[in-house]
């Protein structure tokens, strides 16, 4: 595990974030399988992993050269730095209704993925979201992603819900969740 700091984020930080380049690849995603029964009105709805014919590389669903213009509506952003680079940031949003810290990017420098970056700065959130009185955390992600979606598993994180039509790009979110208590 890398020794990382994390620290909120100063304007400077911004072009270093945009350095960094958020697309992965993954031999997995989750497929979504959606049935609706007429005679009962009932509609399922289930995803299972499936191991792609070869590696697929995967652009991030939102254009990251936008985080500047967004900052400002984020609650927070927070950075992690290894010996002075920066190896990872996370975008937070505070949403008070619902008592919930929303984790719209977490980014990790490709060189520093697997390493412990992307665990310090999950749970750098959740003592953010403890520290706002925040009761759950979550954290969005593409189906494609499998990586993130292994990542949320491996920390406890469960598996909360889906929106089709929540990426520009059209691809589907997964949600996941994780009590902060």
């Amino acid at each position: 595990m890398t020794n990382v700091k994390i620290r909120p984020a100063l304007p400077p930080d911004l072009p270093r974030c945009l350095i960094l380049d958020p697309s992965y690849a993954t031999d997995y995603v989750w497929q979504m399988d959606s049935h609706a029964n007429a005679h009962d009105g009932q509609i399922t709805v289930a995803f299972r992993s499936v191991k792609l014919p070869r590696t697929m590389r995967v652009a991030y669903p939102r254009d990251h050269t936008l985080l500047s213009a967004g900052w400002h509506a984020c609650d927070a952003l927070l950075i992690a730095e290894d010996a002075n680079s920066l190896v990872g940031y996370a975008t937070l949003m505070k949403r008070v209704p619902q008592s919930t810290v929303w984790i719209n990017d977490l980014v990790v420098a490709k060189g520093a993925r697997r390493t412990g970056v992307g665990s310090t700065l999950l749970r750098a959130v959740a003592h953010w979201g403890h520290d706002q009185q925040l009761r759950w955390l979550i954290l969005e992600m593409q189906t494609k992603n499998y990586p993130a979606i292994s990542f949320c598993q491996k920390h406890g994180m469960t598996f909360c819900g889906f929106n089709d039509r929540h990426f520009a790009n059209q691809d589907i979110a997964l949600f996941f969740a994780l009590a902060l208590h």
